[in-house]
């Protein structure tokens, strides 16, 4: 029995790439909440507030994926044998759990809202949106090359989006109150808010759920790619086939392929490497060679 094993780059998680911009998008948006807290505080407004609740969350869910990022960093130890890349995952996880939970405050305080309404102001209130609005499009813009490579920074890239819908929501909310003098529109759009979210956000837990427990990539067809293997010339069987994603860039795959011959197992993993490499953008590959009829003798092999 013959085994390959490649390794997987050691050049750290696609969401190492993208620190600085994160680092960035941090602090804009921890001196911007400041500003937002006190403001919300000020002119009574619920929305105003909801959206200041996100830019907490969007504070943290950096801060999460920055230090994820360092541990992610980490080289592997033998307890550890894939390092702390596992840590993105589960800062995104985090963060679509906080949200979820915050989502249901916000709804919550608006119902609360509706029974007794407060006085709002909206001059201020619009000020406040206004300068929201600005910040979190900087934020969006420092995020967006990595929200498709990382699932860890698409987290982020969501949460400062429904932010950055949410400040237009303040400034509708805003204008209403200062010329219809309405003020249940700050419930209203303080609730909007708050459920604009919740389906970005259950995707992102589904997304990160399944990473954990080890489903499929979505992009890779395992059936494909069995089929394909099956059909490399001398290959009998192909069986206990994985694939999985480590973390976000990092994907993995294991097989056991039956041969005819022993002695064309060399080729026959050659071949396996090249096809699930090329056809699937999978490097870190694990194969094991197994003798059609000599399966309990093993000899080991690197390629």
């Amino acid at each position: 029995m013959h085994g390959s094993h490649t390794q997987a780059p050691t050049t750290g998680s696609t969401t190492a790439r993208h620190k600085r911009r994160m680092a960035w998008a941090l602090g804009l948006t921890l001196t911007y909440m400041g500003a937002e807290v006190v403001g919300g505080l000020l002119t009574g407004s619920l929305a105003l507030l909801a959206d200041a609740a996100h830019m907490l969350t969007d504070a943290g869910g950096l801060a999460l994926a920055l230090l994820a990022i360092r541990f992610g960093e980490r080289p592997a130890t033998p307890q550890r044998t894939y390092g702390y890349l596992r840590a993105e995952i589960l800062s995104a996880l985090a963060n679509a759990v906080v949200l979820l939970v915050l989502t249901i405050y916000i709804l919550y305080e608006a119902y609360r809202r509706f029974v007794d309404p407060p006085q709002v102001l909206g001059w201020p209130m619009l000020l406040v949106a206004a300068v929201g609005l600005v910040v979190n499009l900087i934020s969006m813009r420092l995020l967006s090359g990595g929200s498709s490579e990382s699932l860890n920074v698409q987290g982020a890239y969501f949460e400062v989006l429904s932010d950055m819908l949410g400040s237009l929501g303040v400034i509708v909310a805003a204008l209403v109150i200062m010329w219809t003098g309405w003020e249940l529109a700050d419930p209203i759009i303080g609730a909007g808010i708050g459920l604009f979210i919740v389906p970005r956000t259950w995707n992102l837990l589904r997304q990160a759920t399944h990473i954990l427990l080890e489903g499929t990539p979505p992009r890779v067809d395992v059936g494909l790619m069995e089929r394909n293997i099956g059909a490399i010339p001398g290959v009998v069987a192909v069986h206990d086939l994985h694939v999985w994603t480590i973390t976000s860039g990092l994907d993995a795959m294991s097989a056991h392929v039956t041969v005819q011959d022993p002695a064309e197992g060399a080729r026959v993993l050659r071949d396996v490497r090249i096809l699930v490499k090329e056809q699937f953008g999978i490097d870190h590959i694990t194969v094991q060679i197994e003798d059609e009829d000599l399966r309990g003798t093993e000899v080991a092999m690197q390629v």
